[in-house]
């Protein structure tokens, strides 16, 4: 029975460690990722008790597009942001079976070092990009700027018709698009 315990324990130590993030050598680094380098978001994100999950959950507050961040620091796992304007930091966690990005990937979705050109979009599809949501209408690329990437793991490619997305765990809507535009958008 003692060995049988020990045994568990071990295991039990074994699997927290493997979740474990892994530290990502900060030389290893690809050019465009700096810690402390400041980037804009690419999409309007939504976050909760200051953590946003790659699998793009559409509650929680709104970080609008543009918004300029500093990296803080960035593993296999997750990203940690500060926003220099309010100083408030944010936590990005990599949901890398629902995105099958891996965190640098999800890096280059989520921020660049530069804006995103909004007056490449009419004036309707400005107006839900700035407030984080979707209209019929939209073309697929204001959609991104307006709400982010639909998960993988409901949505397999961007040419697809219906881009699924999930407002929790438990609850997903459906963007339809005709002719690149949304066409419907189901509850």
């Amino acid at each position: 029975m003692r060995a049988t315990l020990q045994h568990l324990f071990v295991f039990f130590i074994f699997l927290t460690l493997a979740a474990c993030a892994k530290k990502i050598p900060h030389e290893s680094l690809p050019q465009n990722i700096r810690i402390g380098g400041l980037y804009y978001t690419q999409f309007a994100l939504q976050y909760e008790k200051d953590r946003h999950r790659t699998t793009n959950y559409r509650r929680g507050f709104l970080l609008p597009i543009n918004t300029e961040v500093k990296l803080i620091d960035i593993d296999s796992k997750k990203i940690k942001v500060q926003i220099p304007s309010s100083g408030k930091e944010l936590l990005i966690e990599n949901v890398e079976k629902h995105t099958n990005d891996n965190t640098i990937q999800a890096f280059d979705k989520l921020f660049a070092p530069v804006k995103v050109n909004l007056s490449r979009f009419n004036a309707m599809e400005r107006k839900h990009i700035k407030t984080g949501t979707v209209t019929l209408g939209m073309r697929r690329q204001a959609v991104i700027a307006a709400i982010g990437y639909p998960p993988a793991v409901g949505t397999h490619s961007l040419d697809q018709d219906q881009w699924k997305y999930w407002n929790s765990r438990f609850n997903t809507f459906i963007v339809h698009f005709k002719n690149g535009r949304v066409s419907e958008i189901q509850e």
